[in-house]
């Protein structure tokens, strides 16, 4: 038996993914009018769509920059998409407006963890193994790696909790733009000032 999908459910979903109505309608009626259901086969179609996506050339973008309150930090960053037309669309530039500010806020040093040098990451797995000394050998492992983890959560900045959604990666935020849009985004690079450092 299955259920009666409304316009009302249909539109609430998309107030939550910002998926569009088709989209949306469909995952309703494949988790039979459950809205978490929906939600995770949305999130799933779009991690499929983003991935497809991620092969495809981004030769348009923007610069985008932000000074914080005192003028002590700055942020200068490239994300590029695909078309000129996108990097024109208030969503794509309202979202690198957000990458500036979780720049400002979180402090990354890399975009992503390709970029971490293999020398950084050896020297913080032979501070975590230190660290986990005495320790039972089966956890060791268990513990050094969710300690890199944590290493490439402060150091990535698309592995880092968005800042105004803290339960969200900007990884997970940016596979959803892609989803949204239908273009490849890539954060290309960027830099953070701070006075005094």
């Amino acid at each position: 038996m299955s259920t009666l999908i409304t316009a009302q459910m249909v539109a609430d979903l998309r107030e939550k993914t910002g998926a569009g109505l088709l989209d949306c309608k469909k995952a309703l009626t494949e988790s039979n009018g459950n809205l978490e259901e929906a939600i995770t086969i949305l999130r799933k179609r779009g991690t499929a769509s983003a991935a497809k996506k991620a092969d495809r050339a981004t030769k348009e973008g923007l610069v985008e920059s932000y000074i914080h309150v005192g003028s002590k930090v700055g942020v200068l960053i490239e994300v590029n998409c695909e078309t000129d037309f996108v990097a024109r669309n208030d969503e794509f530039r309202a979202f690198v407006k957000d990458l500036c500010l979780q720049i400002a806020a979180a402090s990354p040093t890399y975009v992503s963890r390709e970029e971490v040098p293999e020398s950084e990451v050896a020297k913080e797995r032979e501070i975590a193994i230190a660290q986990v000394q005495g320790k039972p050998p089966a956890a060791v492992q268990k513990i050094v790696e969710g300690k890199i983890d944590k290493f490439y959560a402060t150091v990535c900045l698309v592995d880092q909790p968005f800042v105004k959604q803290p339960e969200k990666t900007v990884k997970e935020l940016l596979t959803a733009q892609i989803a949204r849009i239908g273009e490849n985004i890539q954060v290309r690079r960027f830099v953070r000032f701070q006075v005094g450092s």
